[in-house]
């Protein structure tokens, strides 16, 4: 059993893990990592293995003491993220048909607007000398905008989305303090209240929104979601969707910032636009674990994962697979052969994917085709998270 000389809390790996990656990758592909209680595939094979093989679940356990995690547990246990078929083939045939109404389209000329607008601020309050965060003026507000769009939250509500969301993401992490978890239960049961609430209304006036139309949904069988599975959507929705376009957005920035050639190849080419943002979630993950639970004895990487025991994908371990990628560490506008896994892969492939694509290609055009130049203000800061990779802020000077 090869141990993984992998610590998640020294402040070194959380800053940049990808040589700890590499050096651990040159070891073996899969490692028993002691601290956590879990095999961890550094691999992009072995990643992909893990995400892929139907005898890897996402098999839920409630937090305890269950009267503590009421409302967090909740949210998990319906949630089509924790779940395997057949609770999730039904569960992601009824969201995918409420998505099938056109809501990303429908979307995407106001995303582009709001993105611009956003972006139109920053440069204002810039006036390229000052540097202004790009995170909290942008990167934070649009995914929760959209996300806030799509499901139909009223204006005046849409200042409670971020902070329920950044309390629930944080139980995640390893290491949590009993505040951490008390926060996030709070979040989660204020955020349940709301959405019954918010349920009930569309019940009674239905529109062209997503929870509209997932009160409405029926398959050919008349099955439709339970409450509690239209709840758990909406917040997964939310956590997931925001999270992971927030982080993109920063770290993907930030790597431009780092790599002037890149970011200039992009000036003088906006069609390369998608294949970069692609790249940016490759190159910086935005989410660099997660879990399975083996249902069966499974062998990866010459290793026996036991049937009860846990294996984790380390995202971005895989994503810089020199396997797979050449010249992994070098960042590559545009690169087209570029399999990165950041949106997971097999049955559990993100269900909001088109619509975050939609949302940092808008927030990149924005900012590549509404200034003239774009530098670090200041040193960026990392959040001291390892799990869910993301910056502090971003300080940008920006040009028009």
């Amino acid at each position: 059993m090869t141990p993984a000389p992998l610590d998640l809390t020294d402040p070194a790996v959380v800053a940049d893990p990808y040589p700890a990656f590499a050096r651990a990758r040159a070891e073996a592909p899969v490692q028993w990592h002691e601290g956590l209680g879990l095999w961890l595939a550094f691999t992009h094979a072995e990643a992909n293995a893990v995400l892929r093989d139907r005898r890897l679940g996402r098999i839920w356990s409630d937090k305890a003491p269950a009267e503590r995690f009421g409302s967090f547990n909740l949210i998990h246990r319906n949630a089509i993220l924790e779940m395997e078929p057949p609770d999730h083939t039904r569960l992601r045939r009824l969201i995918s048909a409420a998505f099938a109404r056109g809501h990303v389209e429908r979307l995407r000329p106001w995303v582009e607007e709001l993105a611009g607008t956003l972006v139109d601020g920053l440069v204002e309050r810039s006036g390229g000398t000052e540097p202004v965060d790009v995170l909290s003026g942008m990167a934070e507000e649009l995914p929760v905008a959209v996300i806030a769009e799509l499901l139909g939250v009223p204006e005046a509500d849409r200042a409670l989305l971020r902070p329920w969301s950044n309390a629930i993401v944080k139980m995640y992490e390893y290491g949590r303090t009993t505040e951490i978890e008390d926060a996030a239960e709070r979040a989660a049961e204020e955020f349940v209240a709301y959405l019954r609430e918010l349920a009930a209304d569309r019940r009674k006036n239905l529109g062209e929104d997503l929870v509209s139309h997932l009160v409405s949904v029926r398959d050919a069988e008349g099955d439709k979601l339970t409450e509690d599975e239209l709840v758990t959507t909406c917040i997964l929705l939310l956590n997931a969707g925001h999270e992971a376009t927030v982080n993109v957005s920063g770290n993907g920035l930030l790597a431009l910032l780092e790599h002037p050639d890149q970011l200039q190849r992009l000036r003088d080419d906006p069609a390369l636009l998608p294949t970069a943002i692609e790249e940016l979630m490759r190159f910086d993950s935005p989410l660099q674990l997660f879990e399975r639970t083996a249902t069966a004895d499974v062998e990866i990487g010459g290793i026996t994962v036991q049937q009860g025991q846990k294996i984790a994908a380390l995202l971005g371990s895989a994503n810089h697979d020199p396997a797979v990628f050449a010249e992994p560490g070098t960042l590559d506008v545009g690169r087209t052969d570029n399999p990165h896994i950041s949106f997971g892969a097999g049955i559990h492939f993100c269900i909001g994917a088109p619509l975050a694509r939609v949302e940092l290609q808008a927030s990149f055009g924005a900012l590549l085709s509404r200034t003239s130049r774009l530098e670090l203000g200041r040193p960026a800061r990392r959040r001291p998270e390892f799990v869910i990779r993301g910056l502090r802020d971003l300080p940008v000077v920006l040009t028009a």
